[in-house]
């Protein structure tokens, strides 16, 4: 596998993206699929009401039928289509029921939960036909441990770690398309670097997909990805740091994710036991909207974030 394959991946999942906007949109408007907006949200978001969700079909196809094409069919093929498409699934159908049945909540916890660990066990199964390692590596250091069986019980938690924080990163025009963008650049060149082809091929669609789909999702967004998209990109980043063993450095490269996540966890435990909010709102991309950011500005920050997180997870790789 060389750089002319992955870009050749790249291009054609991003043409694919593209392509499949002029499609998608006015379809998804026909169908009244529309965003409901926060009412508890910016005040300028709320002519976003109404504009098209569920777009993650288009990244989801897009990256599925480039990487169909790229890719040689094995055990890791299965485990990258099991984690993106099958997390996806879980997102379309809580989508789905949010717009159709106009259940705000969708999914209920549990039928979520059950979806999750659904496709992370089916996601463990696979890794052990692969009689995957189960070590673990601490990046920049010479460090490593074998967890044994309990690994399979990290990989579910980084499923439910990842899509949660990635979807908590998906609340303004192209933040989530840019900063997954930059965090799966970073993995298919590690995918390449530890001779993981596959996980490099399917990176590198992810990457060409987002790109293509940003096109329409920059600001002002024509269209969203929804849980559909991130609840897919979710779980299609934890399986590539999962299967080129750099689970830890995902903290690293998808640190944007990190933090969105963990103001929403800071939020909510210090309004239950103190009574007191840290942030205006969280996730705390909002919170920087309600301090008087624009959301370009918003964005395009949390961008450069990411571009440092991703460079900083690949100098960290290098060094281990």
């Amino acid at each position: 596998m060389d750089y002319t394959s992955i870009l050749w991946t790249l291009g054609v999942s991003f043409v694919l993206a593209v392509l499949f906007g002029p499609l998608f949109i006015p379809l998804l408007r026909r169908l009244k699929f529309g965003q409901q907006v926060r009412v508890d949200g910016p005040e300028s978001h709320l002519k976003k009401s109404g504009t098209p969700t569920m777009g993650g079909i288009i990244i989801l196809v897009a990256l599925t039928l480039s990487f169909l094409k790229f890719a040689d069919q094995g055990l890791e093929y299965w485990a990258l289509l099991t984690a993106c498409l099958g997390f996806g699934l879980v997102g379309f159908l809580d989508d789905y029921i949010k717009i159709v049945f106009k259940r705000s909540l969708g999914l209920t916890a549990k039928q979520k939960l059950f979806g999750q660990l659904l496709f992370s066990a089916i996601f463990c199964y696979i890794l052990y036909k692969m009689d995957h390692s189960t070590i673990i590596a601490v990046p920049g250091t010479d460090w490593s441990f074998d967890l044994g069986w309990s690994y399979y019980l990290l990989v579910v938690i980084m499923f439910m770690g990842s899509t949660n924080a990635v979807n908590f990163t998906d609340g303004l025009d192209g933040l989530l398309s840019g900063t997954s963008a930059l965090a799966f650049g970073a993995f298919t060149i590690i995918a390449l670097e530890a001779t993981q082809p596959q996980s490099a091929v399917f990176s590198a669609a992810v990457v060409g997909a987002v790109l293509g789909f940003l096109v329409y999702n920059a600001h002002p967004a024509k269209i969203f990805m929804g849980d559909t998209g991130s609840l897919g990109l979710g779980g299609g980043i934890a399986a590539v740091a999962i299967l080129t063993k750099t689970e830890l450095l995902l903290i690293v490269i998808g640190g944007v994710f990190v933090f969105e996540m963990l103001s929403v966890i800071i939020q909510v435990t210090s309004f239950k036991t103190r009574g007191k909010r840290v942030f205006k709102m969280s996730p705390i991309h909002h919170h920087f909207e309600l301090s008087g950011w624009s959301e370009w500005r918003v964005v395009t920050t949390f961008w450069f974030v990411g571009l440092l997180l991703a460079g900083a997870g690949l100098l960290l790789y290098k060094v281990s």
